[in-house]
């Protein structure tokens, strides 16, 4: 006989089990086995890949099961503590009747029973068991349970009830597992033997066949403590707690033998087994596609018939004149889609895009290869002309061979959840599911955690997880090529715990070395528990509709949606498996450009009273490849690069395909032809072609191959490949397929030569093919984010501010984003300015004189219905004045004083002559703050009219009114206290900034900003040059967070300036050293350096390792000493001609004014006779302030600060 394991978890049984499926079957294959099982704890995310990895052991039969938990009193029972544990159960599938039933079960657990876990209960179980084996499972299961509370009686009857369903497919199942780790308790062991020996008993009494399991949660037993800790995260526990929750560490996949000795007196318990195994059929779960039916009228024969009407009637729309070739096409790509089986998709791909418009929602112009079928075009399902742009359907859909169509849609981000829901109602919600992801232990995280549980101080996990690069470069290793050339081609190096171990010294000496307690076992387990599921999500964007209820097809489980709170179905199939059981997949994006475009175009509409249809600006409008030839493309789609603009500048795009090609061509790759297509395009290079063919197909481009879908035209119409064929072609080149690419590169040299082309120029033809067609971009998706480029570069040419104070909307939670796009409007010349009481609604928006005016909905604590009541009472009549406002928010309940106090920090109320945004806070001569005697003013009000309206009298009389409050005197403040205030209310400074007060300081003795020095150090990894680079910022201490690790502390500190954020971690020396400037509100002149965490030569390599650098703080000074300490004097120059009474009294008085200890040098000129005199001036010395430079400047004086910069 032989021995199988049949209760088996998979790293699928989150945080729970250990092993990768992967590595079960190694052990398996090892133990000599002929099959295994899958047994997840209540759900089925692992069996795709359970299947998938069984095709490489074809001698082990893969058994499909589950782990379930049952209810007793009812899966709708959810009553609170006692409701939350259940009882566990194994239930195995015969066939793949019984693999659907449990899919039925086990989803059902989900989305009718779910309550902590997901559970199912005995009438589930009556309705489903069939073609399913049923094992009592561990000692969490009823029979154990009942048997270790002594409760015999209730044990006997649940298993006669079992009997009774499931009949002979029902096994006593018995396991032991005695630990034989030091100290550990027999507790287990005991329960299970006290279980067993009943167990046993039983089996004779009832006749019920026992099966010996082992609860496997990992493969070997050296994987025991390195589970033992994946408990220790899983339960929150260190490892050195005693009493946290363990498993013996037997529960592994033991060999035969191994479990024999478990139980010499009862073989037959291992026998079983096997008969299990016998009883189970080898069987697929992959079918063809089941697509929904899409509901056609009666007048139509079949969805086929309906489909060309639909295209036809759209084609009339587009074309006008349906011409020869585009109904040759149209046919062609409708007798594909027919013969292929997929008019339902395109049906109901084009219904819930034409409800969406309807709805008002934004649809983007198509992605991906969709964007290549004209019938798509036709029927609205993309915005872009195929035929025009020569784009190809057979890109999308291969005629030769059968595949799932993709057609992927943008729609804007406020409008996506519309479109879901309408899905919902049409199909169904039992119809409809998101996609599962699963989120798993990566290296920093891993190590992280485990430093953690090993009580390693948080300052040395800090250090190492820092220390993880973000890549390692990539390795050199030797091919041979299709035309038997040795080549040489880099390989990528995954960051892993074990390659940070080899290749990091730091890692590697703390590993081997580390006097730190827990720091090796850190890095040791972590190494091991790397890769396992740490978690589940919904994917952003997947979603599978369905022809009838998905849970007949695929298992469901459920999560919260964000947005509603309410259970929503996600398949526990991840996104790459659910084509292969038959589901469709779509993705709906959300797609914040669309939203942006949506945002602008209503902002010109409420400003200007136009309506833009953005689908028919002009493809040809000159203001738009001008502002592209600037590179003046900050928030511009895809084109925002400091890169990409200095390409646009030397480009000079003058025509739309220019802009698809730079689409296309500004990724890793393709950047190498850049500057051979600007070349060519201004005609620095001459545009030549290998044959005079090739000139219809690359004339676009300059004679470069940019897209994928050149190659395949060409392929097509030099060497005479079909359309299915080229398509063959450009994925063998993408993928690298050399076999496919040797037995195509045949067919082409033989078409080739038939149509006369010489050999020499095909295999150079060929070659070039080879080297770029890697790189090639997909020219459909090119053209559609393109168009969305255009479409967002003519906002920004036409209606600038009301383009980018939409951007300001759509990114209003992002404060880095914004900080970006203000300074982008200031070098634009467009203002943007405070909230403003009475031009200010809740998005950003455009002022009468064209300024952007910030979004009330930008201040914290300042709700949607507090904005709308104040929008609403204001109207077409702008509040006249403090007064005015409170007399006419009296009656609205939820505008309070915390939100008058909001906007008064912020200036909402600063166009009022009669108040400043200090007297809101300051006593009146009455001692009341004005704020509280504000808002006591309008209760009154609010009170008065109320009385009013119910009196004898009618309405409130001016007369009668109550008195207004005095407004108090003002006088001095603290300045920078509000704009603290302001920041912290609006997440940036708005009215000014604590730098500017150091202009001079910033201007000359400033060198990087925040942002520069972050991009800085992200290009190190890729720049040797720029390892030990020392740069100079200054910065305000924005946050500052002291914390304490295992014995020393640290400090987190936020530095902000113009450009944004960067937050800074000091340790040890480093904190002690500059602790004393990190306080609040300290503005700083500090020098960081790039510092290499290690350059690695190795003597095998020619080029030494390079990772990226880490920002290190050098030296700190108060921004405030600088000057005093850097400036050493000032020269300035002056013309002879100049000098007058006029001019030596306005220069004498601007000396007086400004008198300080720094050298006046003094350059006289007289240009005419050619000469000129230098000295110093003994009698002053002057204070190099802002006064004395604004009179320089006045009159138009040159001069040069003289400083040392030793720092």
């Amino acid at each position: 006989m032989a021995f199988a394991h049949l209760h088996v978890h998979t790293y699928y049984s989150v945080l729970d089990g250990q092993a990768s499926i992967k590595s079960h079957f190694k052990k398996t294959q090892e133990n000599g086995q002929t099959a295994l099982a899958i047994t997840d704890h209540g759900n089925m995310f692992g069996v795709k890949e359970f299947f998938k990895v069984a095709k490489d052991f074809p001698d082990i039969k893969p058994i499909i099961g589950c782990e379930v938990y049952l209810n007793r009193d009812g899966r709708f029972t959810k009553r609170g503590k006692e409701d939350q544990g259940a009882y566990h159960l194994i239930l195995l599938a015969k066939n793949l009747k019984g693999y659907y039933n449990l899919v039925k079960i086990v989803s059902i657990g989900y989305t009718e029973g779910f309550y902590y876990k997901p559970k199912i209960d005995r009438e589930v179980l009556e309705k489903y068991h069939e073609n399913l084996i049923c094992c009592s499972a561990c000692l969490g299961g009823e029979i154990p349970k009942f048997i270790n509370t002594g409760n015999l009686k209730e044990a006997e009857e649940t298993a006669l009830w079992y009997k009774n369903l499931f009949g002979e497919d029902y096994y006593l199942e018995v396991q032991l597992h005695v630990s034989q780790v030091p100290g550990m308790t027999q507790e287990v062991a005991q329960l299970q033997q006290q279980a067993n020996e009943e167990i046993f008993k039983m089996s004779q009494r009832l006749g019920i066949k026992t099966v010996a399991t082992n609860d496997a949660h990992f493969s070997r037993r050296e994987d025991g403590p390195a589970h033992d800790r994946l408990i220790c995260l899983t339960t929150n526990a260190n490892y050195s707690d005693t009493r946290r929750m363990r498993y013996t560490q037997e529960e592994y996949l033991k060999t035969e033998e191994e479990m024999r000795a478990l139980f010499p007196d009862h073989p037959e318990a291992i026998d079983n087994t096997m008969e299990i195994v016998d009883k189970i059929e080898k069987y697929k779960i992959d079918r063809d596609h089941v697509l929904p039916l899409f509901p056609i009228p009666e007048e139509f024969q079949d969805s086929n018939d309906y489909l060309r009407h639909l295209v036809y009637k759209g084609a009339e729309k587009k074309y006008k004149t349906i011409t020869d070739e585009c109904r040759e096409r149209i046919d062609f790509e409708l007798g594909t889609i027919k013969r292929m089986g997929f008019p339902d998709y395109f049906l109901i791909v084009q219904d819930f895009i034409a409800a969406a418009r309807g709805m008002g929602v934004w649809v983007g112009p198509g992605r991906g290869s969709a964007a290549g079928s004209v019938v798509a075009y036709c029927l609205g399902i993309t915005n872009l002309d195929p035929i025009k742009y020569d784009l190809l359907f057979e890109r999308f859909l291969n005629p030769d061979r059968i595949s799932m169509p993709d057609i992927d849609v943008d729609f804007d981000d406020d409008g996506r959840g519309k479109v879901l829901n309408y899905v919902e109602e049409k199909y169904g919600k039992d119809h409809v599911s998101h996609v599962v992801t699963f989120g798993t232990m990566a290296t920093k995280s891993a190590i992280k955690d485990l430093a953690r549980i090993h009580e390693v101080p948080l300052q040395e996990s800090d250090r190492l997880t820092k220390l993880v690069p973000d890549k390692f470069p990539e390795e050199e290793e030797k091919y041979v090529d299709e035309n038997g050339q040795e080549k040489v081609k880099t390989k990528k190096v995954k960051v892993t715990v074990e390659n940070c171990i080899k290749l990091v010294p730091e890692i590697k000496e703390a590993f081997e070395n580390s006097e730190i307690a827990g720091v090796h076992d850190t890095l040791e387990y972590a190494k091991k528990l790397e890769g396992t599921v740490r978690n589940t999500g919904v994917h952003a964007c997947a979603i599978i509709i369905g022809r009838d209820n998905l849970t007949d097809h695929i298992p469901i489980s459920i999560a919260k949606d964000k947005e509603t709170g309410e259970d929503m179905w996600v398949s526990q199939y991840e996104g790459s498996f659910i084509e292969d059981v038959g589901m469709l997949k779509m993705d709906f994006l959300g797609l914040r450009t669309l939203s942006i475009l949506k945002e602008a175009v209503s902002n010109v509409k409420k400003r200007h009273g136009i309506d833009i249809d953005i689908e028919a600006i002009p493809i040809d409008d000159k203001k738009t490849f001008e502002l592209f030839g600037r590179g003046d493309t900050v928030a511009v789609f895809q084109f925002e690069s400091p890169g990409m603009q200095k390409w646009l500048r030397e480009l000079q795009p003058s025509r739309f395909e220019d802009l698809i090609a730079m689409n296309a061509l500004y990724r890793p790759g393709p950047m190498d032809y850049i500057p051979d297509f600007v070349a060519r395009k201004k005609g620095e290079q001459a545009i030549e072609y290998d044959l005079p063919q090739m000139e219809e197909i690359l004339q676009d481009t300059y004679g470069v191959t940019v897209y994928q879908e050149q190659v395949m035209l060409l392929s097509q119409k030099l060497a005479n490949f079909t359309k299915g064929m080229a398509d063959g072609l450009r994925k063998a080149m993408g993928k690298k397929l050399i076999d496919k690419m040797m037995e195509l590169k045949v067919k082409f040299m033989e078409g080739g030569e038939a149509n006369g082309h010489p050999r020499e120029t095909l295999e150079k033809i060929w070659k070039d093919w080879t080297a770029f067609a890697q790189y090639a971009f997909n020219k459909s998706h090119a053209t559609c984010y393109a168009w969305v480029a255009y479409q967002t570069g003519y906002m920004k040419a036409h209606y600038p501010a009301e383009f980018m104070a939409a951007n300001l909307t759509k990114n209003i939670n992002n404060m880095d984003e914004i900080t970006k796009l203000v300074g982008e409007c200031n070098r634009m010349g467009i203002q943007v300015l405070g909230p403003d009481i009475n031009e200010s609604s809740g998005t950003f928006s455009v002022n009468k004189a064209g300024n952007v005016r910030y979004g009330m909905a930008g201040v914290k604590g300042v709700g949607a219905a507090a904005i709308d009541a104040i929008v609403d009472i204001r109207g077409e009549k702008p509040f006249e004045g403090i007064f005015d406002f409170a007399e006419r928010i009296a009656p609205v309940n939820n505008i309070g004083k915390k939100i008058i106090e909001s906007l008064a920090y912020v200036g909402a109320f600063d166009s009022f002559p009669e108040i400043t945004r200090p007297q809101f806070f300051m006593e009146n001569s009455r001692g009341d703050i004005f704020v509280d005697a504000l808002m006591k003013y309008a209760q009154k009000l609010q009170t008065d009219q109320f009385d009013s309206q119910n009196s004898l009298f009618g309405g409130l009389e001016e007369s009668v009114k109550p008195t207004p409050p005095e407004i108090p005197a003002s006088r001095e403040y603290n300045k920078m206290e509000f704009l603290k205030k302001e920041k912290e209310l609006v997440g940036k400074y708005l009215s000014a900034h604590p730098l500017d007060m150091y202009k001079f300081e910033i201007e000359n003795f400033v060198k990087q900003t925040l942002s520069q020095i972050q991009e800085l150090e992200a290009e190190s990894g890729s720049r040797p040059d720029l390892a030990g680079k020392e740069l100079y910022v200054a910065a305000i201490v924005s946050k500052v967070a002291k914390k304490m690790g295992k014995d020393k502390p640290y400090m987190d500190v936020e530095f902000e300036d113009y450009s944004g954020s960067y937050s800074h971690r000091l340790f040890s020396k480093d904190y002690e050293k500059y602790m004393s400037y990190m306080q609040e509100g300290n503005i700083l002149y500090i020098k960081f350096a790039l510092v290499p965490p290690y350059i690695k030569n190795d003597d095998k390599q020619e080029k030494p390792k390079v990772l990226p650098c880490k920002l290190r703080i050098k030296r700190v000074a108060l921004l405030a000493n600088t000057k005093e300490e850097f400036v050493k004097g000032i020269s300035v120059t002056i013309p002879v001609t100049r000098f007058n009474a006029d001019f030596n009294k306005a220069l004498v008085n601007a000396l007086k004014s400004n008198k300080g200890e720094k050298t006046l040098n003094l350059h006289v000129i007289d240009y005419v006779n050619k000469m000129q005199v230098k000295f110093f001036s003994r009698k002053f010395k002057v204070d190099i302030t802002e006064d004395f430079i604004t009179f320089l400047q006045l009159n138009s004086l040159d001069y040069k600060v003289n400083m040392d910069l030793k720092f």
